[in-house]
Parts: C-alpha cells; sequence; structure tokens
C-alpha cells in the first residue's frame, strides 16, 4: 500500500477513537477510558498528517510543535477551580486556527478563483465562525478570569447591532461566492466576525457562561468541519461534525435546566441587577457561628452539601472533603446535589469533587437531590445562589422564573455559606436566606469549612 492508503487507514483509527471517546466521556466511570482515547485518537490524527508525502520541510511543523507546547503544557497545569477559563482559552485557539488556516486557502487559491462555490462557501463559514469563535472565546475567558466585569454590558439598539454584524458577514460571504476575488470583502467579511464576537458577549452576564462555553464549542466544531470540506479532509469532517454536535447539545440541555432559549441567552441580558431588586425591601436573616453549625450537622442524620461556584472559587473541595470524612465517621449519612448548570460550565461541580476524591456515588443529580430534601435533616449550601432560589417556582416577573432549583428549602435545616448578602449572578435576592429555617454561615468558604472541622472535631470529642 502507499502512503495515501496508510494515512487514510490512520485517519478512520483516529475517528474511531474519537466516536468511542464521545461515548465513553459521556459516563463518569468511563470518563478517564474516554479522555485517554481520545488522546490516542488526536495523536493518530497528528501522526497521519505527518505521513503526508506533499509536506516539502518539517522545520515549520517543528517551530509550530514548540510555540504549542510551551503555551499548552501551562494551561493543562492550571487549578481544577480554573478549568472554565481553560476550556473557553482552548476554544478561542482551535478557532483561531481553523480561521487562519481558512485565510491561508482563500490568498493560496488566488482569493477564491480556484475555488468551486461549494468550497469557497465551505470556507466562508469556516472563517466567519472561527474568528467570531476567537474573540468570543477571549471574551468568555475574560469574564470566568474577571479581567472584564461579569455583569451583562448593554446598550441602546444593541440587538440590531448584534443582528446587523453577523447578516452583513453572511451577505459578504454569500457575494464571494458568487463573485470570489475581492480580497478587500473577503477581509471586512473577517473583520465583521471578529467584531461580532466581542459584542456577542459583552451583554451575557456571568450566570449564563455555562451555555455560553458549551454554544462557542459548537461553534468551533463547526468551523473544523467546513475546513475539512475545504481542505477535504474526511477526519475533520467527522471530529468537527463530533464537536459541534455535541457543544450544540450540551448548550440544548443547558438551556433546558435553565428553562430559557438561545435567544435569550444571548440577547436577554441575564444577570442584570435590576434597579427593583436595588432598591428592593431589606429583609431580616439569622447568623450563625461556626460552633453552632457544627453542632447542628452533628446532631442531624442526614445532610444534603449543594456546591455552587463559591466553592469552586474559594477552592474549598479538600476541605469540603475532609469534612464529608469527619460527618460519615459520626454516622452522617453524607451526600451532594448537583444542579447542572452550578459553576461556571457543565460539570464543573463533578469535576472539583472529583478532585478531592469524594465519592461518585455520593453526589445526587437535580431530581435525585430533590426527592431526599423533604426527608433531610440539613442543606448545606455552599457558594450556590440562584440554583437554590425559591422564587423561581412562583415569581413570574424574576429572571430565573421557571428555571429548576435544587429545593434546599424543604429540608428541615438549611445553612448557607456565604461572604455577604449580596444577590447571585442573576441579579435577584434569594428568598431561601430569609427563611425562618436557614442560618447565614458570613465567611470565606474554604475558611469557615476549615473551622466547621475543627469544630466538628472538638464536638465529637477527636473521634474523628
Amino acid at each position: 500500500m502507499g502512503a495515501e492508503s496508510w494515512i487514510q487507514i490512520v485517519y478512520v483509527l483516529s475517528a474511531l477513537c474519537f466516536i468511542l471517546a464521545l461515548n465513553w466521556l459521556s459516563a463518569v466511570p468511563t470518563a478517564r477510558r474516554g479522555v485517554l482515547t481520545g488522546v490516542l485518537g488526536m495523536a493518530l490524527a497528528v501522526g497521519g498528517t505527518l505521513l503526508n508525502p506533499g509536506i516539502v520541510s518539517y522545520t515549520w511543523i517543528a517551530v509550530a510543535f514548540v510555540i504549542g507546547s510551551v503555551i499548552g503544557v501551562p494551561m493543562a497545569m492550571m487549578p481544577m477551580t480554573a478549568v472554565p477559563q481553560r476550556t473557553a482559552l482552548s476554544h478561542a485557539f482551535g478557532a483561531l486556527a481553523a480561521a487562519l488556516v481558512g485565510t491561508a486557502e482563500y490568498f493560496l487559491r488566488a482569493g477564491g478563483a480556484e475555488m468551486d462555490r461549494f468550497t469557497m462557501g465551505a470556507l466562508a463559514v469556516e472563517v466567519i465562525l472561527g474568528f467570531l469563535t476567537f474573540t468570543a472565546s477571549l471574551m468568555a475567558f475574560g469574564k470566568l478570569q474577571e479581567i472584564l466585569p461579569q455583569r451583562p454590558i448593554t446598550y441602546r439598539g444593541q440587538n440590531l447591532v448584534n443582528l446587523g454584524m453577523p447578516a452583513a458577514a453572511v451577505a459578504l460571504a454569500v457575494w464571494l461566492v458568487i463573485h470570489p476575488g475581492s480580497h478587500g470583502l473577503f477581509l471586512l467579511m473577517c473583520g465583521l466576525a471578529l467584531g461580532f464576537g466581542v459584542l456577542l458577549i459583552v451583554p451575557i452576564g456571568g450566570a449564563d457562561m455555562p451555555t455560553v462555553i458549551s454554544l462557542l464549542n459548537a461553534y468551533a466544531g463547526l468551523s473544523a468541519a467546513a475546513m475539512g470540506f475545504v481542505l477535504n479532509n474526511k477526519l475533520l469532517i467527522i471530529a468537527g461534525s463530533l464537536d459541534g454536535s455535541s457543544g450544540l447539545i450540551l448548550s440544548i440541555i443547558m438551556c433546558k435546566a435553565m428553562n430559557r432559549s438561545f435567544s435569550n441567552v444571548l440577547f436577554g441580558a441575564f444577570g442584570q441587577v435590576t434597579a427593583a431588586v436595588a432598591a428592593g425591601e431589606q429583609k431580616s436573616y439569622r447568623s450563625a457561628s461556626a460552633e453552632e453549625a457544627a453542632s447542628i450537622l452533628l446532631n442531624a442524620s442526614s445532610v444534603m452539601v449543594v456546591p455552587g461556584y463559591g466553592m469552586a472559587a474559594a477552592q474549598a473541595q479538600h476541605k469540603v472533603r475532609e469534612l464529608y470524612d469527619q460527618l460519615t465517621r459520626q454516622g452522617v449519612n453524607v451526600k451532594f446535589a448537583i444542579h447542572p448548570v452550578a459553576g461556571r460550565m457543565p460539570g464543573h461541580m463533578n469535576v472539583l469533587l472529583a478532585e478531592a476524591n469524594i465519592p461518585y456515588d455520593a453526589l445526587l443529580d437535580l431530581e435525585e437531590a430533590n426527592s431526599e430534601l423533604p426527608q433531610c435533616d440539613v442543606a448545606l449550601v455552599i457558594g450556590a445562589n440562584d440554583v437554590t432560589n425559591p422564587a423561581a417556582r412562583h415569581d413570574k416577573g424574576s429572571p430565573i422564573y421557571g428555571m429548576p432549583i435544587i429545593d434546599t428549602d424543604k429540608a428541615r435545616t438549611v445553612m448557607v455559606i456565604k461572604r455577604s448578602m449580596n444577590p447571585g449572578f442573576a441579579g435577584v435576592d434569594n428568598e431561601l436566606y430569609t427563611l425562618d429555617r436557614t442560618l447565614m454561615l458570613f465567611g470565606d468558604a474554604k475558611a469557615f469549612v476549615a473551622d466547621l472541622i475543627k469544630e466538628v472535631d472538638a464536638q465529637s470529642g477527636g473521634r474523628g
């Protein structure tokens, strides 16, 4: 067999690895196998590409490999709490690579004059999605890293601009398909895509970042699939389609979990604090010390821990594991309620709790947790806000109305570890905090859980 036949065999094996990886990643017990299989698939894809006899020199490939490693290795060493930011950067780099390849192909093929209309159309899709995903992902990274304001930034006529820019880019793409060769219009199309990526994320609040990240993942995958048509590379088509479809499906699941539509996520400015909330009447609440909270936990037979972004930001997951171990040794049944959109990306809480080696069978999804909470002695909320707000059930004027929540208010006692009474990303006060059965435990999540551990140990006579 010739080199081309071997390359196609390697590509088929690589595609098979990607499909198996996606399947195994859908379940926690097989997730590690899925990751390793995905890595093997990518190694085969890169290896097969390097076998291409058309490569004249490997010098620039080696330079690119070194540069990529210098950037990628530190990214891989980021703490688990920074996984959402790292994911956003990965989307940015992947989308930029696709867009730059498309740009290079356009100019190498005489401004599209040497392409048929289908290929030129695929190239336009590749470039538009690639460039807008690049800048949008950078903006998402900035919001997640708190370099940029997490609140929505809105202005008059914003939706008109946000609809007009991609419409203009698509119109230019159609023109270039019919009349290729206009370098100026091509560059204008690229500029509109870059600008739209920025404006797409600016009006979106931090609460919608899980859905945004999933959607950007879909855009990057579709850009790669389009690149496969331009380069006549079947593996890119398969891998990009898998990436794009899985990202889109996950986005739909996220929107369903928040009872919201794509249009509401992209144009609703979710997370903007309203004047009514800011000027609202301050209701009374009860607070408690670590000593009082530890006593309540030790006298409980069942505890449901509800983690949120506050736990992630404080990097408190390991302290939470210590508290879990202590209470379990004292005969307390401790479980964890995981909301689909808790944190900054899908599965954020699962990843953090897995890092702390909390048993997977102690993690309950929303439906399972809600079925047990009415019989639960204590619901311990650690940094979760909007996903525990009872207003989502009855307040039709609330931006989170209709969003499925964790029914912490149905537990016999609720304790909330939080820095202050400030509202969450949705910008609305949490009714849970002023209920008679709720105790507020003010402080940094990691520090307060550490205090709880000391108090539990002291009150249990050091038996833990």
